[in-house]
């Protein structure tokens, strides 16, 4: 089948767009506000977009409170959502009104991050403290402004728990990341394997 999205006339029950681009990691974003609310929401549009810096970027459909809460102080964090703690990731993501705790509601510790103003979740296996690079509203092809905002942060501290690394190494089978699927899909790594990346034939490298 072909169908072009302008008209997304794809005859299936349900857009299988996300579920092509998947798996996709979870960026469990932590942040406080202006006000000194916190907040604590998981988005599926993130991930690493640099080594060097470290940078990640998350990505808002809308103008949802973590957004909003980057732009006024700067900083966020982002938990690693691992499979023991898919309940509560699931939980916290709730629609609530500005100003909820969703670590609360999710039964969650939230710990002030150590270089930024932002909480992250203490139960998590790692974490990221980020400050904000960039904020950018996303466009169309015809240069239309989409209610899509992708939002840039330098890691400035990262948070591992000890019981989370085997032999030297942040161990994906051990440590389970959860990963966003199509529809109501998730799933999780358990299982992996390596790929040495090959050498050029007479490189010597």
């Amino acid at each position: 089948m072909f169908y072009d999205t302008d008209g997304n006339h794809h005859g299936l029950a349900h857009d299988p767009f996300k579920a092509i681009v998947a798996p996709r990691p979870i960026g469990w974003i932590g942040s406080k506000g202006r006000d000194g609310s916190i907040n604590l929401s998981p988005y599926s549009f993130f991930n690493a977009v640099s080594d060097r810096p470290k940078i990640v970027m998350f990505s808002s459909s809308g103008r949802k409170d973590s957004l909003r809460n980057a732009e006024e102080t700067g900083c966020f964090t982002t938990s690693f959502a691992g499979y023991d703690l898919a309940a509560q990731l699931n939980a916290s993501s709730v629609a609530v009104p500005y100003g909820v705790d969703e670590f609360a509601l999710a039964g969650l510790t939230a710990v002030p991050g150590q270089l930024v103003d932002a909480p992250y979740v203490g139960e998590a296996l790692a974490a990221l403290e980020c400050r904000v690079t960039e904020i950018h509203q996303l466009k169309t092809l015809t240069s239309d402004k989409a209610e899509a905002y992708a939002v840039f942060g330098q890691v400035v501290g990262i948070h591992i728990q000890e019981k989370a690394i085997r032999d030297g190494r942040f161990a994906a089978d051990l440590n389970r990341p959860l990963a966003r699927l199509g529809y109501m899909d998730f799933g999780d790594v358990s299982e992996t394997f390596e790929l040495l990346r090959p050498q050029r034939p007479g490189s010597g490298r």
